[in-house]
C-alpha cells in the first residue's frame, strides 16, 4: 500500500474507532473481547483498503459481525457480559440509565450470536433490514425473523423494560 493509503486508513480508524468499538462491544459483551474483535477486523480490512477506501464502514461492520459469530462458534459456550461503558449516548444524565444498560447487556448475552448481531446492526447501528442482510450474508426475511424472535425474547427477559426499537 502507498503512504497515502496508510494515512487514509489511519484517519478512518481514528474517526470511526469509537463507533466500531461500540458495535464490537454489543456483539461480544466484553470490552476486552470487543477490542480484540475490532483489531482482528481492522487487520483483515487493511490489506484490502485500496478497494474499500470509498466506503469502508459497511465492510468493516460485516467483518465484525462475521468474526463475532465465528469466534462464538469456536468457543462452543456463551460468554457472560461484563460492565457496559457508562458514557451517556445522548449527553443527558439519567441515574437509572446505567442499571438499564446493564440489564439490557445481560439480556443481549442470552440471545444467539446471530440474533444479537441483527439487533446490534439494525437498532444500535441504525442499518436497514437490507443493509443488515448484506452485511451478515443472510436474506432480508432471515433478518426480520431474527429481529422478531430476539425482540420477543428480550420482552420475556425484560418485562418491565421499555423497548423503544422500531
Amino acid at each position: 500500500m502507498s503512504e497515502r493509503d496508510d494515512v487514509s486508513f489511519e484517519e478512518f480508524v481514528v474517526a470511526r474507532r469509537a463507533a466500531l468499538l461500540r458495535t464490537a462491544y454489543l456483539l461480544t459483551g466484553d470490552l476486552d473481547d470487543a477490542e480484540d474483535l475490532l483489531q482482528v477486523a481492522l487487520a483483515k480490512c487493511y490489506p484490502r483498503w485500496r478497494r474499500l477506501a470509498d466506503r469502508p464502514e459497511p465492510y468493516v461492520r460485516r467483518v465484525l459481525a462475521r468474526e463475532s459469530i465465528n469466534r462464538w462458534r469456536g468457543r462452543r459456550w456463551r460468554e457472560t457480559l461484563g460492565a457496559v461503558p457508562s458514557d451517556p449516548v445522548d449527553g443527558r444524565h439519567d441515574p437509572d440509565a446505567h442499571d438499564r444498560r446493564l440489564e439490557l447487556a445481560a439480556a443481549l448475552g442470552q440471545l444467539s450470536p446471530r440474533q444479537r448481531a441483527v439487533l446490534v446492526l439494525r437498532y444500535f447501528d441504525d442499518l436497514t433490514e437490507r443493509e443488515t442482510a448484506q452485511l451478515l450474508g443472510i436474506s432480508v426475511g432471515t433478518v426480520k425473523s431474527h429481529a422478531r424472535d430476539a425482540l420477543a425474547r428480550l420482552r420475556v427477559l425484560l418485562p418491565d423494560f421499555e423497548l423503544s426499537l422500531r
